[in-house]
């Protein structure tokens, strides 16, 4: 029982394997996109994070949220600033602009990402890249000159003594005696 040429076949309805593989993907996107986003929206998540990429202004040298030492006279009144501007939906960067305005680039942790603030992110690794490339060059140069000097001691060896000038050669007997020990 063939089928005739005459004859059309219809796709089953069914099971697809491309299909399957295809909601598949999707339904393992949209599980890790919820699980990504469970904190979005959270305010005090959103204050933890803001919070610890700020420091204490009072100068004991700790991150906002973990300054720790007593009767500090900054520490509570830049977290209610900080309680305040999350609550009012501040985006992050802006609060943190506004901290840097208010009490200088200091309170930041660390730089923000943009402007003259990216040769903060950058040089460290510019000047280990540089460096490391300095250093093999210097390597380099060092090994050059080192064969080129025991070329140059292969030439001048008693199979080439006729190669060397006068001049040459009475310099060289000159320091022979002069060095010589007695």
């Amino acid at each position: 029982m063939g089928i005739k040429p005459h004859e059309t076949t219809t796709p089953q309805k069914g099971f697809s394997p491309g299909l399957s593989l295809k909601r598949c993907t999707h339904l393992l996107t949209i599980a890790l996109l919820a699980v990504v986003m469970l904190g979005a929206n959270d305010p005090e998540a959103r204050f933890n994070k803001v919070g610890h990429e700020m420091m204490c202004v009072c100068g004991c040298g700790q991150v906002l949220l973990e300054c720790n030492h007593v009767g500090c006279p900054d520490s509570a009144r830049m977290i209610g600033e900080l309680h305040t501007q999350i609550d009012s939906n501040t985006p992050s960067s802006a609060i943190l602009n506004w901290f840097a305005g208010k009490y200088g680039a200091t309170v930041l942790a660390a730089p923000i990402r943009g402007g003259f603030d990216n040769v903060a992110w950058i040089m460290p690794f510019a000047v280990f890249g540089f460096g490391t490339l300095g250093t093999a060059f210097l390597v380099q140069m060092w090994s050059k000159k080192r064969r080129l000097a025991a070329a140059g001691v292969a030439t001048v060896d008693s199979n080439n003594w006729e190669k060397i000038s006068p001049e040459a050669r009475a310099l060289r007997e000159k320091i022979r005696k002069e060095t010589e020990y007695q």
